[in-house]
């Protein structure tokens, strides 16, 4: 039975919410990636080694939990959005969202796990140049989530469908 313009209104502004959904959820990852680049990390580096240490290990665990659920919210709507209208782009951009994971643990938590066990006396110069290098990798991340938003847009831009569903 062919859908009713109605039901394809709706269909398409559930598309278009989900996929709204991916968007903001990746931006607010983005953002949150950005600001601990652009300020946090800075600021903290001008710290001595004690307190840089002490400050790392205050802010790192409320972040990654935060980050975590929006790169795993931001991926799930991104799939959904893919399954509803088969546009490759929601794919790519909820894989981009979701590769912030395995890059975390696979990648990031030696380095995490390594400066969390750090006493504040074993503060040294090898302590900053791991917080810098952690720093480096979590640059990884913000860029991962940047691709997401482009392709969560463009995917929204082309009015969230694949290009041979819209020949059809």
């Amino acid at each position: 039975m062919p859908d009713s313009s109605l039901d394809t209104t709706t269909q398409r502004r559930g598309v278009s919410a989900i996929g709204l959904a991916a968007l903001i959820l990746a931006t607010l990852f983005a953002g949150a990636a950005i600001y601990i680049l652009v300020a946090e990390q800075p600021a903290r580096l001008a710290l001595e080694d004690r307190s840089l240490v002490l400050h790392w290990q205050e802010s790192y665990p409320r972040a990654a939990r935060m980050q975590a659920g929006l790169a795993v919210l931001a991926s799930l709507a991104g799939a959904f959005a893919f399954w509803r209208r088969r546009n490759p782009l929601w794919l790519a951009g909820a894989a981009l969202m979701l590769a912030n994971l395995p890059f975390t643990l696979m990648v990031i938590a030696p380095v995490n796990d390594t400066l969390l066990a750090l006493g504040a006396e074993q503060a040294r110069a090898a302590s900053r140049a791991l917080i810098e290098r952690w720093g480096a990798l979590h640059a990884v991340r913000a860029g991962l989530s940047v691709l997401a938003i482009a392709a969560f847009a463009l995917a929204i831009a082309r009015g969230g469908e694949s290009q041979s569903a819209l020949r059809k």
